[in-house]
C-alpha cells in the first residue's frame, strides 16, 4: 500500500515473512484466505455451502483429477490441513486429525544381544545351531565342511595369516556347544581356497600393472621414433 503523505510517499512494505503460515504453499495465499473466511463464517449450513465451494475451485487445479473419489478425498484432508484442523463443517469424509496424516514413527528395534566371534558373522552360529535338526549324517557333514571352508576364510581375512584347523574345529564345537559332530580328518583335508583366492587376486593386479607399464614404454618408443 502506497500513501502520500505531505508530499512525501509512504510504502508500507509486506513480506512475506510477515504473513501467516501457509500450511500448504502449492495452493497460494488466496486459497488459504478463502478457507480463513470460512471459519469466520457462524452460520453452519453457509459454512458448509462456502466449503463445497472452496473445494470446487481448489478442484480447478488439478480438472483432469477432480473427479475420482480418491482425489475428492484428498481435497476434503487439503481443506481441514489448511484450517489447522480447526474447520468445523460436515465432510462426506472421516475428518483427519494431525496424528492421522502424520504419524509419529515407531523406533526399530536394533538387535542388543552379543554376537559371538564377529569376524565370522552371526549367520555361521546360526548354520551351525540348525545341524542339530538333520538327521541324515552326511548332509550335515557336507555342511559342516562347507561352514569351515568359509571360516578359514573369514578367519585369513580377518587375522591376516593362515587359520589352523585345530582352531576351526574348536571354534565350530564352541558354537554348537559341542552338539555337532566334526570330522577332523575331513576338515584337515579341505583345500586352502582362501589361499587360492588371494593369491588369483593378487595375480591378476600385478599382471594388470605389468600390461599398464608395457602400455605405456611401447607409446614412449614410438614417439621416440617420430
Amino acid at each position: 500500500m502506497i500513501r502520500i503523505i505531505s508530499n512525501k510517499i509512504s510504502v508500507n512494505k509486506n513480506y512475506n515473512i510477515e504473513r501467516e503460515r501457509l500450511y500448504l504453499p502449492e495452493y497460494g495465499r488466496h486459497i488459504h484466505k478463502m478457507v480463513e473466511n470460512l471459519m469466520s463464517i457462524e452460520n453452519r449450513n453457509e459454512r458448509n455451502q462456502k466449503a463445497k465451494i472452496v473445494i470446487d475451485v481448489i478442484g480447478n487445479l488439478n480438472p483432469l483429477l477432480r473427479d475420482t473419489p480418491e482425489f475428492t478425498h484428498k481435497l476434503w484432508d487439503h481443506l481441514f490441513i489448511m484450517s489447522d484442523f480447526k474447520l468445523d463443517v460436515d465432510s462426506p469424509y472421516p475428518k483427519p486429525s494431525r496424528s492421522t496424516l502424520t504419524p509419529i514413527p515407531h523406533n526399530l528395534s536394533y538387535p542388543d544381544h552379543r554376537i559371538e566371534m564377529k569376524h565370522y558373522g552371526k549367520y555361521v552360529r546360526r548354520i551351525i545351531r540348525s545341524l542339530d535338526g538333520i538327521k541324515s549324517s552326511e548332509e550335515a557333514k557336507e555342511v559342516v565342511n562347507d561352514v569351515a571352508r568359509y571360516m578359514r576364510i573369514k578367519a585369513y581375512e580377518f587375522n591376516q595369516e593362515h587359520p589352523d584347523n585345530e582352531a576351526i574345529i574348536r571354534d565350530i564345537q564352541r558354537m554348537s556347544k559341542n552338539g555337532v559332530a566334526v570330522d577332523e580328518n575331513a576338515i584337515a583335508s579341505l583345500k586352502n581356497s582362501y589361499k587360492t583366492s588371494v593369491s588369483e587376486h593378487q595375480n591378476r593386479g600385478s599382471k594388470q600393472k605389468k600390461n599398464d607399464k608395457n602400455g605405456r614404454n611401447n607409446s614412449q618408443r614410438r614417439k621416440n621414433q617420430h
